[in-house]
Order: structure tokens, then sequence, then C-alpha cells
């Protein structure tokens, strides 16, 4: 069985904080939920950019093969 990983999911929201969107996935994997927790602050502030209302984010536990499929997938475009 292949070990988990925690990415942090960048998400878009309208106004109200519903209808989110997964907008990006930071670049970084962490192997625990509490570094991942940790770093969620930073992560908001350099999410600045994004054309949202709202902005949020979140932890998410995946496959470390999936964690970095998805992180490749962003980077493509």
């Amino acid at each position: 069985m292949e070990p988990l990983v925690y990415i942090i999911a960048i998400m878009g929201c309208a106004d109200d904080g519903s209808l989110c969107e997964r907008a990006r996935v930071a670049p970084v994997t962490y192997v625990s939920q509490a570094q991942c927790q940790a770093a969620l602050p930073d992560t908001l502030r350099r999410s600045a950019d994004l054309d949202y209302p709202t902005i949020q984010a979140n932890c998410q536990s995946m496959s470390q093969r999936a964690a970095q499929a998805s992180i490749a997938r962003q980077s493509r475009g």
C-alpha cells in the first residue's frame, strides 16, 4: 500500500463561501496533516492573486503518486 501525503488545495468560492472550485494545488507535499495545517496561512497569502470573491484552502490526503500527478497537471496549465 502506498503511503499517504497531504497537499493544500486552494479553492475559489463565491462571496458567501459556497460554490467552491479547486483553483490550484500548492506545489508541495507534506508528510503529516499537522505540517500541512501549519502551512495553510502562508499558502493563502500567496494565493491572493486568484480572481475569486473568497479564497479557502484545505489539506487533502492522497497517495504520493496521486499528489504528484495533481501537481503536474496544474503546472501544465
